[in-house]
């Protein structure tokens, strides 16, 4: 779909009619009003078009691969996608907090539903989620975490033309202060050493603990004193998270939460505190024996798997989180199958609290398609 839609040369013409009539998220921003101090060109919708038409018009947009330009292309599509849920009004000011989590959470769940391939997808989902860190990069404190985050999840001189295409989308008075500062990001990236490249860290161990300890060196070779391992699985139900565990784990022991959850009674759908809190306590016991085990349980969130992986870290383990999924339609059909099956209700409410699993969380990081291939979705 993106392929089709997005424009090639040698005319660059954008088809706007045809983009608004292919997504249902493209239509949602028309009528979505802006503050017009940053915006006196329109609504959400308006924006979007024009920064599609500006991406399109940029020469360093033209000269990537065609497989770039498509990606970026989507992207500009959806980095406002989240407005039209976020956007309030107060004392005469419109505002939209926090558009660009809940657009990377929205631009995962489209493009899972579009079946767009796992690493395509959480290319763009970072760059929605970072899109304005360009405009006031310099003064944010934390620049070179954010800065590493996105190399190893996308690319920042990706970054840079998406905020570029951003800003000449609109009409408002700051553009040539942002511009300058746009292109002060990139010259920051590329001494870094994370512009158009993932950056390096000495070790796997190094890089986990980089993002772990505000103010750490990034090249400081940290010693690796991890005592025992610990997978830390995370995907929706309906994942084939068991599967998984007898094909790659056999003779673990498993800390589970759907165990759990059955022994003490408590539905998918109840107060899952006193899961979570066993859960932990078994968790502990086996870290303090040093003993090797899996931590099954959905995980969909950093937050959440940041309190398994934070305990296993203080316990100085040595952690794999794997992120399992398949598309929607493998993951209902194998819920329903399921002796004690999640409500259909609850997964969807999951879905879109979704956050995959990411390079920063972990010593090493997997993504897994769990699903046959022959159910896989053709990417849209």
């Amino acid at each position: 779909m993106f392929e089709r839609l997005c424009p090639t040369g040698p005319k660059w013409t954008l088809a706007w009619d045809a983009v608004r009539s292919a997504f249902p998220w493209v239509r949602a921003m028309e009528g979505v009003p802006q503050d017009p101090v940053h915006h006196a060109e329109g609504d959400v919708a308006t924006h979007t078009r024009m920064a599609c038409e500006a991406l399109v018009s940029l020469p360093e947009w033209r000269a990537r691969p065609e497989a770039d330009r498509v990606r970026l292309f989507a992207t500009v599509l959806l980095h406002d996608s989240a407005k039209p849920f976020r956007t309030q009004t107060a004392d005469g000011r419109v505002t939209a907090h926090g558009h660009s989590r809940a657009g990377d959470l929205l631009a995962r769940k489209v493009l899972w539903e579009m079946g767009r391939p796992i690493a395509w997808r959480e290319h763009v989902a970072a760059l929605v989620r970072h899109h304005q860190v360009p405009f006031w990069a310099l003064e944010r404190p934390d620049l070179d975490r954010i800065a590493f985050r996105v190399s190893l999840l996308a690319r920042n001189d990706d970054l840079a033309t998406l905020a570029r295409a951003d800003i000449l989308g609109r009409i408002c008075q700051d553009a040539d202060a942002v511009l300058e500062n746009i292109a002060l990001f990139e010259e920051y990236c590329r001494e870094r050493d994370c512009l158009d490249r993932p950056r390096a860290f000495p070790s796997d161990h190094a890089r986990f603990q980089y993002f772990r300890t505000p103010g750490r060196d990034p090249d400081y070779d940290a010693y690796d004193d991890t005592r025992v391992e610990v997978t830390v699985l995370s995907g929706l139900p309906g994942v084939g998270k068991d599967h998984w565990i007898a094909a790659h784990r056999p003779g673990w022991t498993v800390v589970s939460l759907d165990a759990v959850r059955s022994r003490l009674g408590i539905a998918p759908d109840g107060d899952q505190r006193p899961v979570a809190a066993a859960a932990f306590e078994e968790a502990r016991t086996l870290l303090r024996a040093g003993e090797r085990f899996v931590w099954n349980a959905t995980n969909i969130s950093q937050q959440l798997r940041d309190r398994c992986i934070g305990l296993a870290a203080d316990y100085r383990a040595r952690i794999t989180l794997v992120g399992l999924e398949a598309p929607r339609t493998v993951i209902h059909a194998r819920n329903r199958s399921r002796p004690e099956p999640v409500p259909a209700a609850v997964i969807d409410r999951l879905v879109g609290r979704w956050e995959a699993v990411d390079p920063t969380e972990a010593h090493v990081v997997e993504r897994v398609d769990t699903s046959p291939a022959s159910s896989r979705t053709p990417a849209g």
